[in-house]
């Protein structure tokens, strides 16, 4: 082909250097013409007929090859190929354009090689999942490590390829300069390695609301690099976070609470243990009023007079025997008007509870999910509900406790 094209461009009367530049450019031309084509036929007719196949399959194993795109990183050998065989045939092998196409062609190789590898290391992690059911992250710790030494190896032959000394020779180089790279390099290297974990893990996305009370952060993950994590916290001030600090020190993502459908209500009532006392009868009669209560106390009224009435207490005393108490009945009160709440998701961890008695009182735990999670509008659930319930605490003979304000010492005054 060479021939043919110098002994054409000689009719027109062009100078030899003339008719070499031509020749070259003409036959370079075609090769790559040639590997364009070739790759527009391939990825257009028969890739997607392999991917598809992958997809429409019944076997699960290959899905992974189609998720971390291997097929399509392995295509690009193609192009490559065909480039580098045509110049060894077309191309004299002694002339600059040779030298020059045959280094890139190499290079291709190699980074093509490097997307390739990668891509089957996911392959092989994501495999591994299925095969375990599990998460897999203590084979992703591996995984990411291999992938960092495909990276390192590959920058080091495409120096090798250009520079045309031996690899190990580099190697032995970046070997005595370790030191030295640590030292300067030491942010960077850490963040590098920060960020490919935090990526690897999903420890932390853009978008995420997270807490980091040493840095001052609290809220919206607005940008992520290898050296730092910028937050956007809620009143609108940005903080910004060194990557390796993330993985370094402990942080709050809420990602799993906007993901479980559900946000966290959880505040106690405290109420003066001195107003807590047992239910006569006939407050029984005017608390079997409530709506929410009728059921409840229903029941409870039975079970107790059985129970009375099977073991034969003395009812001249009310410590024999079980009596209901307001604290009790007012619990149940707070459990039935979460129950018929809207707003509050039934599927979720529900209680209502008491915890040990402190210097407060009694506190009266409410632990609820919210079907809201908008932070304006959880809030405003949130208040309705402690609302109603400390205006309702009197109706049960309970007093919230409160410390003494000036207030109350001016009536003891008076």
């Amino acid at each position: 082909m060479k021939t043919l094209l110098h002994t054409w461009l000689l009719q027109f009367n062009l100078s030899e250097t003339t008719i070499n530049f031509v020749t070259v450019f003409l036959i370079c031309s075609a090769i790559f013409l040639f590997a364009i084509i070739v790759t527009i036929i391939f990825k257009r007719i028969l890739l997607p007929l392999v991917l598809n196949w992958v997809q429409s399959n019944n076997y699960t194993w290959d899905d992974p090859l189609y998720k971390n795109r291997f097929f399509q990183r392995a295509s690009w050998f193609i192009p490559v190929m065909i480039i580098s065989l045509s110049i060894d045939t077309l191309i004299d092998n002694n002339s600059s354009t040779y030298i020059l196409i045959k280094r890139m062609a190499s290079s291709a190789y190699v980074v093509v090689t490097m997307l390739t590898v990668t891509a089957l290391l996911g392959t092989i992690n994501d495999i591994h999942k299925l095969v375990r059911k599990s998460k897999g992250q203590h084979l992703q710790a591996y995984i990411d490590a291999a992938k960092i030494v495909v990276y390192i190896l590959g920058a080091i032959f495409i120096t090798s390829i250009f520079t045309g000394k031996s690899p190990w020779g580099i190697l032995s180089v970046l070997g005595g300069l370790t030191a030295v790279t640590m030292l300067v390099f030491k942010d960077s290297i850490l963040g590098f390695v920060a960020s490919i974990q935090l990526t690897s893990t999903d420890m932390v996305r853009v978008g995420d609301w997270v807490a980091m009370e040493q840095y001052g952060a609290d809220g919206d993950v607005i940008a992520m690099s290898i050296h730092t994590i910028r937050v956007q916290n809620w009143d609108k001030t940005i903080t910004t976070i060194p990557t390796y600090a993330l993985v370094a020190s402990s942080f709050k993502n809420w990602r799993g609470m906007a993901e479980s459908g559900g946000r966290r209500i959880k505040r106690a009532l405290y109420l003066d243990i001195h107003s807590i006392s047992f239910l006569d009868d006939e407050t029984l009669a005017r608390f079997a009023k409530i709506t929410l209560l009728k059921e409840y106390l229903g029941q409870k009224s039975r079970e107790i007079e059985e129970y009375n009435s099977t073991h034969l207490h003395d009812d001249s005393f009310c410590v024999n025997g079980r009596r209901q108490t307001n604290v009790g009945v007012f619990r149940a009160y707070i459990i039935a008007y979460l129950k018929n709440h809207k707003k509050i998701h039934q599927n979720m961890t529900f209680l209502v509870r008491q915890l040990p008695p402190r210097e407060y009182g009694l506190p009266l735990e409410i632990y609820v999910f919210s079907k809201d999670q908008a932070w304006a509008r959880y809030e405003e659930i949130q208040a309705d509900i402690f609302d109603h319930l400390l205006a309702a605490a009197p109706e049960f003979g309970l007093r919230i406790f409160q410390n003494p304000t000036g207030y109350d010492f001016r009536n003891l005054k008076e």
